[in-house]
């Protein structure tokens, strides 16, 4: 009986009765969406009805009325309150069902209290509802047609429950289910958010009004249902336990820490802000999230997305290993303890989410790898941080102060040792020390310029840099309609000082008031071209424009002076190299390409990390977990190259940030931008915020090939390119040497291939007979040399050789040794030097068993010979190789040998005597 109660509330079984509930309704059951969305404008899936954002912003036409699903969720805007508070997760699972213009509150309302109260069997009077203040109608299918009692039915305002997808666009009213934890406390007074006696679990959304420009509302012509119904609050309710993390989606990977610690959960007492409860729901509730991310392709890394799996993995090591300290395994923290802990969270995982468990030894082997990788600094940057922290607390008691961590030190531990700044907090808060956060983002804010700077090369150093740009006005970029203008000097930068002329030979930074020259940014290289003041018959000035960078809204040309004498205040003639614009347009835009072609290829999860646009070529860093296989490559180049012929009109806009996100482009993690952004679409394929220069067609590229894919760190990948006029050198190139090849080999170009294969086989072919031959030259030498071992010992003799074998190989030596101990009988000891062209120094030893049975060990016995010869070696007892890099100290070495193998072998007969 007690087994079929739990089957009957498991969290397995709420989600298939939710599921079947609604589909038997007449709604199509859809799978859950990826964690990573194809909404650009969020960073993860943070909501049930993400995926169908399109459909309900009219982008996209419905393909079902109405569907229901079990979306997999992560949020970690509150991830400082899980663990602590009864309902907070990182990942979570939202119940929803939805309908597209097909039903609604007349519906939606009663279903969900046949759901709650018939299906989930909920006692109707421990149900409470909140409406919109002013949704009559839903207050009247709640009370009337339901028959919740009006003291159930608590009105609220827009605030709490009114729903928005942004300042404009379909809103609408919600309508919340709430259980109540302590009806004994009766009607009067009831505050539905007080925590401590309400929880929330169904939300329904009544999406009926478009938001005009003005705020006005207009009913929608199509009323959409979105609701959701949280699984972890629904468990929890059903299982009678105190808090989400005791149900059986989440309490079985911490009974499973509780094993590794060695404490009991149930019994743990809490005694501190960092407790074994706490602690133990960190780790069980951060797992879930970690599996699910890293499976669905989010790789920890300290950008973007990648960053979120980082910060969790990095705050469960730590909770795990204090753990671990205080339940008094020890030896637990000398390897990597998540991944045994995640084997159960991955085991947990097949009704929610079945790749997790095909994918089982990659996450295992990427949390591992990342949880190594964080110890190494973890316990160097803890002791750094209870240095900080004792130092704060006496400084505070010197002074009377409030105990505060300063932005620097808070900073170093960020920059240095790899420790979030959230878990410095939390470590902080549990001392009673806060942290200056504005300063903390301050010194983020310094870091960032002084990298810009750095990587744009733009020195200030001398002089006073803030009387540099005083006055300076901003430059106005023409370069999008013209690549020549007029333009006065607005200023000349000569070493980092301020000066009004510079002559010719000289370099110098040049501002303008206007240019047509593209500044390096967004990857793209700056442009080249020339700066020049016309004359009767020649040029009274050129510049030489060979780079062009940002400070701030400032463009720094940075030139060399070829004639003349150029002054601030005149006016020159700015023009930009038309051809190496073009190259770098062609490559700006094949990467656009390269990244849907990636997403299409790869999997939408995959999304750009880092560029370079260059004249020449194209770089372009992306998140991906695995080296790409020839084919992927292959389809990759077809896609783009596929697009590059059917010769499509690029379209580029200047809309509002918050527009260019509804109209679905693509915006780079970490970048910001304006009000206004500038928006470049190859329609059908590509929509990214962009203000690099483009070409105006696709067929403009010419063609793309790939020339390198490589890892560049963990998690990232770098896929190196060719277009337009690059492209074309490097097919005629390749065309060049193959025509070379092909000749020289005396075949066609598709006979190449296995000719080469017949000449690689015939070579290896001839190096098997050489080698043979060398072994049977060294045998012969061993054979000639058997006769002049030495007999050590009087009890037991042993027959020693110790011998130089000119210039035989390593591989020749080994036959050789071997030869010699089979000869000489057992027991003996042999050891043989060569040195092969006056190079390396080969050394090798071979102990017959009875050698060993004396004690001797070749492995060891070789080791320090060959550090005679520059070298190192080791190896098995009965058998060692070594090589060194010394050859004049070869017979040194073995004359080392001889005495040291004397000397312990002596030893050993006296010692057994």
């Amino acid at each position: 009986m007690e087994e079929d109660l739990h089957h009957r509330v498991s969290g397995d079984s709420i989600r298939r009765r939710f599921l079947d509930f609604y589909a038997s309704r007449g709604h199509t059951v859809l799978p859950s969406a990826s964690l990573v969305p194809d909404d650009p404008t969020v960073l993860l899936t943070i909501a049930g009805m993400l995926q169908f954002k399109p459909i309900f912003l009219g982008q996209v036409p419905r393909q079902v009325p109405r569907a229901v699903t079990a979306q997999r969720c992560i949020r970690t805007n509150d991830v400082e309150n899980v663990g602590r508070t009864a309902r907070h997760h990182t990942l979570f699972e939202m119940l929803g069902n939805f309908s597209f213009g097909d039903y609604f509150k007349e519906e939606a309302i009663p279903w969900a209290w046949e759901l709650s109260t018939k299906e989930f069997g909920l006692p109707a009077e421990r149900l409470w509802v909140s409406v919109f203040e002013d949704d009559d109608e839903a207050f009247e299918i709640w009370h009337k047609k339901v028959g919740v009692p009006a003291e159930r039915i608590k009105r609220m305002g827009k605030d709490d429950n009114f729903w928005t997808s942004g300042v404009t666009g379909p809103c609408g009213p919600c309508s919340e289910v709430y259980f109540d934890f302590q009806p004994e406390r009766g009607h009067s007074d009831a505050d539905l958010n007080d925590d401590t006696r309400f929880l929330e679990f169904y939300n329904l959304v009544f999406m009926e009004f478009n938001t005009k420009d003005d705020g006005s509302l207009e009913p929608l012509n199509q009323k959409n249902i979105d609701t959701g119904l949280g699984l972890e609050r629904m468990a929890r309710i059903l299982q009678e336990v105190p808090n989400n993390y005791e149900t059986d989606l989440i309490r079985p990977i911490i009974e499973k820490t509780s094993e590794i610690v060695n404490v009991s959960y149930d019994t743990a007492v809490d005694c501190s802000k960092l407790n074994f409860k706490v602690s133990s729901r960190i780790v069980g509730d951060h797992l879930r999230a970690i599996v699910n991310l890293i499976s669905d392709g989010v790789v920890p890394s300290n950008t973007g997305r990648g960053y979120v799996p980082r910060f969790l993995i990095r705050r469960s090591v730590r909770c795990a290993r204090w753990l671990v300290k205080k339940g008094g395994s020890q030896g637990s923290l000398k390897g990597a303890i998540l991944a045994t802990i995640a084997a159960k969270a991955i085991e947990m995982s097949t009704n929610i989410n079945p790749d997790v468990k095909d994918r089982a030894p990659h996450i295992l082997e990427e949390l591992k790898r990342e949880e190594l990788k964080f110890v190494k600094t973890l316990e160097r940057g803890e002791k750094f941080l209870e240095q900080m922290l004792v130092e704060a607390l006496l400084n505070a008691k010197e002074s009377g102060n409030i105990p505060c961590l300063s932005s620097k030190d808070a900073f170093l531990l960020y920059d240095t040792y790899g420790f979030p700044v959230e878990i410095t907090a939390e470590v902080a808060e549990e001392r009673g020390v806060s942290i200056d956060m504005n300063g903390f983002h301050t010194e983020m804010e310094n870091q960032r310029r002084q990298s810009q700077a750095a990587h744009t090369d733009v020195k200030l150093s001398m002089g006073n840099s803030a009387d540099l740009t005083k006055n300076v006005p901003n430059t106005e970029f023409v370069g999008y309609i013209t690549l020549s203008t007029a333009a006065i000097v607005e200023g000349l930068i000569v070493n980092g000082n301020k000066v009004m002329q510079v002559s010719e030979g000289s370099d110098a930074d040049i501002w303008l008031n206007q240019t047509p020259f593209y500044a390096e940014s967004g990857g793209q290289i700056g442009d080249h071209g020339t700066l020049y003041i016309p004359g009767e018959n020649q040029h009274k000035v050129v510049v030489e424009i060979k780079d062009v960078q940002k400070l701030g809204n400032i463009f720094v040309h940075k030139g060399t002076i070829r004639e003349g004498v150029l002054q601030v205040g005149e006016e020159v003639e700015a023009t930009v190299d038309a051809k190496l614009r073009q190259h770098a347009k062609v490559h700006h835009t094949a990467t656009h390409l390269l990244q849907s072609a990636l997403k299409k290829v790869l999997g939408h999860e995959t999304s750009q990390v880092g560029s370079l646009v260059a004249f020449d070529r194209l770089r372009f860093d992306f998140n991906f977990c695995r080296l790409l296989t020839d084919s992927e490559l292959a389809g990759i180049e077809r896609l783009v190259n596929n697009w590059v012929a059917e010769a499509i009109l690029l379209q580029t806009k200047v809309m509002p940030l918050s527009e260019a996100k509804g109209a679905g482009a693509i915006a780079m993690f970490g970048e910001k931008y304006g009000e206004e952004v500038r928006v470049v679409e190859v329609p059908g394929i590509s929509m990214e915020l962009c203000g690099g220069t483009h070409v105006s067609n696709t067929s403009e590229i010419r063609g793309f090939k790939i020339l390198s894919e490589q890892g560049k760190a963990s998690g990232i990948r770098r896929i190196e390119a060719v277009a337009g006029e690059s492209f074309m050198e490097y097919i005629n190139s390749r065309d060049y040497h193959m025509k070379q090849l092909c000749s020289t080999l005396n075949v066609k170009a598709e006979e190449a291939k296995n000719r080469v294969d017949n000449l690689l086989e015939e070579l290896q072919m001839s190096k098997n007979e050489a080698s043979t031959l060398r072994e049977k030259i060294a045998v012969h030498k061993a054979s000639v040399m058997a006769t002049q071992g030495i007999s050590v010992g009087s009890s037991k003799t042993v027959g020693v050789l110790i011998e130089s074998m000119d210039d035989t190989d390593a591989d020749s030596l080994k036959k050789a040794a071997e030869y010699l101990v089979d000869t000489l009988g057992d027991p003996a000891a042999v050891i043989l030097g060569s040195c092969r062209g006056n190079e390396k120094v080969s050394l090798v030893a071979a102990f017959t068993p009875g050698v060993v049975q004396l004690g001797m060990h070749a492995g060891k016995f070789i080791g320090p010979i060959a550090e005679f010869c520059g070298g190192r070696g080791g190896g098995k007892p009965n058998f060692a190789q070594a090589g060194g890099r010394k050859p004049e100290n070869l017979s040194s070495a073995l004359e080392k040998a001889r005495s040291e193998i004397f000397l312990k072998l002596s030893e050993m007969e006296s010692l057994q005597s």
